[in-house]
């Protein structure tokens, strides 16, 4: 699995997670979603990842999207 799969499946999974949260506990974990959000927006237009330059430094393959 390359960089950009693991990031689109972690965002997504943390997106559903905090929706499912904020659904059934406090809607105070909506602002995970927001900042999840906002991180996916800025990586489209710098092409910076934490995410990404983490997997980078433990070998993970890259791919088209974050090198």
């Amino acid at each position: 699995m390359s960089i950009d799969r693991i990031v689109l499946a972690f965002a997504g999974t943390v997106i559903l997670l905090s929706a499912a949260l904020a659904h059934y506990h406090q809607p105070y974990w909506l602002w995970v979603t927001a900042f999840v959000g906002v991180n996916l927006v800025q990586a489209a237009f710098t092409g910076f990842c934490p995410l990404a330059k983490v997997l980078k430094l433990v070998g993970t393959k890259p791919g088209a999207a974050f090198n």
